[in-house]
């Protein structure tokens, strides 16, 4: 892969060589800092996907994942910076998962994962009932209680769970409203959950983010793999 000039209008443009991650070389991190996904990536074509033909893309190939994640958070790294970032939000991945969900010995943990070496990185057992819902709206809970001790107040939250970003962006208001039961006069599922984290996400900024799990993105997978971590842990 070798820098190509930058083009009008802030482009930054690679031409890639070799195939990404696989093909038996040194592995390499991608990272996005402006594009259809921001984050870091394991493989060109991966990359590709988020850049190509996406106005002003700001992107670069890294040999480290540390450096390739100061690239997207627009710290300093080596070649100097690339200009302004789009936002001031920190950038936080979670997951949650569980075994032998539905069943009775099913075990959930959630996973938080702020980048490589993270002191606040974590990936703990769920407490009480063990549902894979339940672990992604905590692992989501977890994080924003994490941030508000650091005096975070702007988080770009990323998340594979549909259910969860759904639930906190456009079902909790008609829920409230309607005292907590859904249109249909139920009790809603997870009330307590979403309950809390409403109250979590009160007086934040928060970007709820999608990412598709298992896809490549090194902040997901990293989640994923501390939630695992967590399921194995005894219960409280």
């Amino acid at each position: 892969m070798r820098w190509l000039s930058p083009l009008a209008r802030g482009f930054v443009v690679f031409s890639a060589g070799g195939c990404g991650r696989g093909c038996g070389g040194p592995a390499m991190f991608y990272a996005v800092r402006r594009g259809r996904r921001t984050g870091v990536f394991l493989s060109w074509n991966e990359c590709r996907e988020q850049v190509n033909r996406f106005p002003a893309a700001r992107f670069k190939k890294f040999a480290t994942e540390d450096e390739a994640w100061a690239f997207v958070r627009n710290s300093a790294s080596p070649g100097g910076s690339e200009g302004p970032s789009p936002g001031d939000h920190v950038v936080v991945y979670t997951d949650g998962c569980c075994s032998s969900n539905g069943r009775k010995r099913a075990r959930a943990g959630i996973g938080v994962y702020w980048g490589p070496g993270h002191p606040l990185n974590v990936g703990i057992r769920l407490p009480g009932r063990q549902t894979n819902q339940r672990a992604e709206i905590h692992a989501a809970c977890k994080a924003i209680e994490q941030a508000k001790a650091q005096n975070i107040s702007r988080l770009a939250l990323y998340t594979d769970s549909m259910f969860t970003i759904n639930g906190i962006t456009n079902w909790v208001q008609g829920w409230k409203r309607n005292g907590w039961r859904t249109s249909a006069g139920k009790d809603v599922i997870n009330k307590e959950d979403f309950m809390a984290l409403d109250r979590l996400a009160q007086d934040m900024d928060i970007q709820w983010l999608h990412v598709p799990g298992h896809s490549g993105f090194v902040g997901n997978e990293e989640a994923d793999r501390l939630a695992r971590d967590g399921a194995k842990q005894c219960a409280d």
